[in-house]
């Protein structure tokens, strides 16, 4: 049981998002597709004071020089965000998670944190 419901346009789009193929930068879903964005234009694009979830096709460049993207599933959830507003969308993450078939997870709950040297630092870690 989910305390949200998906739209099947909406799942379709973050499909489409998913297997689109990027030849360089980072590129993120949020209610959009930003393209070619730095982490830091990604972060100045998020609300302060509430939640989101990014999918965020990140470029991740190896010591070697070759380049993937790996997909990761951000749950954006700053501390000044309302309770209320942190437990529902802490209770749609799972469901939303499971249902765009994204696994590799992310929780960041402050602006400094989320910074292309952590990313990197979880992204190599798995």
């Amino acid at each position: 049981m989910s305390t949200c419901d998906i739209a099947p346009e909406l799942v379709e789009k973050i499909k489409q998002f998913r297997f689109a193929k990027y030849s360089s930068g980072n590129a993120a879903f949020v209610y959009e597709v930003y393209d070619n964005i730095s982490i830091e234009d990604l972060v100045e694009e998020l609300p302060e004071n509430s939640p989101r979830f990014i999918i965020l096709s990140y470029e991740l460049v190896h010591s070697d020089g070759r380049k993937n993207f790996p997909l990761v599933f951000i749950f954006w959830c700053p501390s000044t965000a309302k309770t209320e507003i942190m437990m529902l969308y802490a209770s749609a993450k799972a469901f939303l998670q499971d249902k765009i078939d994204v696994n590799r997870g992310i929780d960041i709950r402050e602006a400094d944190q989320f910074t292309d040297e952590f990313l990197v630092s979880e992204l190599k870690s798995v």
